[in-house]
């Protein structure tokens, strides 16, 4: 669509156009213009330059090769009336978007104030050295950017700004955050990286909606308790190149973080409360004194990313070789071995290990392709298996005794082939961990467990759905009968787990062809539905809104719904192992909601591998891009 342009004779024409809600001020190289386009979002106004040094774009626009320090005062006065009837065209516009990046403003007037319906604010790349206290009286913003300045300080009444839901106060000069920041009960993302800040105020534990916290390059001692404690919906926490001593033991609460770099600090452990951190996809940890990995490591089975670089670790431990890793950073230690447990790491795409004392393995092996790495270490595992020296009854009495204080049975492995007496017996047990046995059904004694909130039933021999048992525990949230030779469950069968929030059928082929209706979990936050043989999405799927984990990886699929994008409380999404050659534009609309998305073993045609390799927000951005503009 054609732009109308506008060329500016004198400062009057751009105090009448000032005012329109989709000006876009450009800076061509021989006078300024403005263009507006129909197409551009209402209520947005661009005042950024693309550096035609020495000139900013307020220069060349109010007064042609001169030095502009501050916001003109037209912007301000932005609904002020201007002219007479004839100007009634825009009286009733205000503005929400003001873009001011890129200039060499050194001063933000308290008369910001007037801008009362601003939505957005970005003041990045200038010269600014304070913020008026008028910031706390924009009542509608929800973004403010004021990144690459010189400020020293953040006024306290940015607590005031109970809109605000974003927050960059990146690359600047402050020493601290304000207290009152802790106000803003709606903030999400907050990023002041690369300060001199040396501790984040306690009051910030207020802020329970935070998912993104960015602190690198500070000169943090420590993150308290009370603030991790409280922060429990972070996908992203970066605190890299900072000064911390240890990771703080409530990081465990963090079940939703998804990426966590702490590289360049004075880590010397880690806590074995990591274990609680199930969704850590990266986590990055170079660079630090950490001489051991506590065995709880191993746990993390959704972690792809894990760097130790540069530490003192002496030897990995066989406990985290159940990781299915893609890229294991253990370069610049003290290992003089690797366990041949390691071996069983096939899902290693690289595996780094210079600058290692490696007295056991030939340098080519070091230095050489991993999976010959890990096909020698394999050949070097032992084939003979350990005797159990406890008996299976003393390990379900031991169990059942430690269930009382716990409230968690775990009977995993025992080779049983029923669901022993005790189960029932123990009185409100909440978790039950019976994988990897031989159990072909459910009794119906298992009703009594009223209070049992987790059900794990993954690797055993059941059959048919347990729907009349399953609808006697009322608590039910948690559902796992992955890898079962479950046959197809009935059209209804979902209905007797309404409250069900987790579930997992992946290795049950044959489960879903009596389409059962994934309409009747509507609480469901985590499906697994892995190696199903699926040829499509089933469709109900799409209606689930609270769904924040999706895995629909190995089966046959070649094609993606667009209606994904209705899904937007999705975090996770693994498309990984199918037959998928392109990707709906309108997948791209789930970002930055969407912090994982995995894509490998795809014939995928349509987006080029130096942007897969970029990650999940380069693909996202991509496909965003190539939506159909309105």
């Amino acid at each position: 669509m054609q732009n109308h342009h506008f060329f500016l004779r004198s400062e009057s024409d751009l105090i009448k156009l000032a005012p329109f809600p989709w000006i876009v001020f450009s800076n061509p190289p021989d006078h300024p213009v403005l263009s507006t386009s129909p197409t551009a979002p209402s209520g947005t106004t661009h005042l950024s330059s693309h550096s035609l040094a020495p000139f900013t774009l307020f220069a060349l626009l109010f007064v042609a090769y001169s030095t502009c320090s501050e916001v003109p005062v037209e912007v301000y006065r932005n609904l002020d009336g201007i002219g007479g009837d004839d100007d009634k065209w825009w009286e009733a516009v205000e503005l929400q978007k003001l873009i001011l990046a890129h200039n060499s403003i050194e001063l933000l007037k308290e008369d910001i104030r007037n801008l009362s319906c601003l939505v957005v604010l970005n003041l990045s790349h200038n010269s600014l050295s304070q913020l008026p206290a008028a910031i706390g009286e924009l009542p509608e913003l929800k973004m403010l950017d004021v990144s690459h300045n010189l400020i020293v300080r953040i006024p306290e009444e940015i607590g005031s700004a109970a809109s605000l839901v974003k927050f960059d106060c990146s690359n600047n000069q402050l020493t601290e955050l304000p207290s009152e920041l802790g106000r803003c009960l709606a903030l999400s993302d907050l990023k002041g990286s690369n300060n001199l800040i040396a501790s984040l105020p306690e009051d910030l534990a207020k802020c329970s909606k935070l998912s993104k916290l960015d602190m690198e390059g500070n000169k943090l001692t420590v993150i308290s308790e009370n603030l991790i404690s409280s922060w429990t919906m972070l996908t992203e926490l970066n605190a890299a190149k900072n000064m911390l001593n240890g990771i703080p033991v409530g990081i465990g609460g963090l079940s939703r973080l998804i990426r966590l770099d702490l590289h360049q600090n004075r880590i010397s452990s880690i806590p074995s409360s990591i274990i609680g951190c199930h969704s850590l996809a990266e986590f990055y940890l170079g660079n630090n004194n950490i001489s051991t990995i506590p065995v709880e490591i191993g746990e993390l089975s959704r972690l792809g990313t894990f760097d130790l670089h540069s530490n003192q670790l002496k030897d990995y431990p066989v406990e985290a070789c159940k990781l299915s890793l893609l890229v294991l950073n253990l370069s610049n230690n003290s290992l003089s071995g690797l366990p041949p447990e390691m071996g069983k790491m096939t899902s290693l795409r690289k595996l780094l290990l210079s600058g290692n004392p490696l007295r056991t393995l030939r340098s080519s092996l070091v230095t050489g392709p991993t999976p010959a790495l890990l096909r020698f270490l394999r050949s070097r595992l032992s084939q003979d298996s350990e005797t159990a020296t406890t008996s299976k009854k003393d390990i379900i009495a031991m169990a059942t005794r430690l269930s009382i204080s716990s409230k968690e049975l775990s009977m995993g492995g025992l080779e049983l082939s029923a669901i022993p007496s005790q189960v029932w017996e123990s009185e409100e047990v909440i978790r039950l961990d019976l994988s990897k046995n031989s159990i072909q059904e459910l009794p119906v004694e298992l009703s009594s467990c009223v209070s049992l909130q987790t059900l794990i039933l993954s690797k055993n021999q059941i059959k048919d759905w347990p729907g009349s048992v399953l609808k006697s525990l009322s608590s039910l949230s948690c559902l796992k009968l992955d890898y079962n030779p479950l046959r197809q469950i009935p059209s209804n069968g979902f209905e007797a787990v309404p409250k069900l929030q987790i579930l997992d059928l992946s290795g049950n082929e044959a489960s879903l062809l009596d389409g059962p209706s994934f309409s009747s979990l509507p609480n469901l936050q985590e499906l697994y539905l892995r190696k199903m043989r699926l040829t499509k999405v089933p469709s109900d799927i799409l209606g689930l809104h609270q769904l924040r984990i999706l895995d629909l990886s190995q089966n046959s699929l070649q094609s993606i719904p667009e209606g994904l994008k209705n899904i937007t409380s999705l975090v996770e999404l693994d498309l990984s192992n199918n037959n998928i050659s392109s990707l709906p534009p309108e997948l791209g609309l789930l970002e930055p909601s969407l912090q994982a998305l995995r894509l490998d073993g795809n014939p995928l045609r349509s987006i080029r591998r130096t942007v897969l390799d970029k990650g999940t927000k380069a693909v996202l951005k991509y496909l965003k891009d190539k939506l159909p503009e309105e």
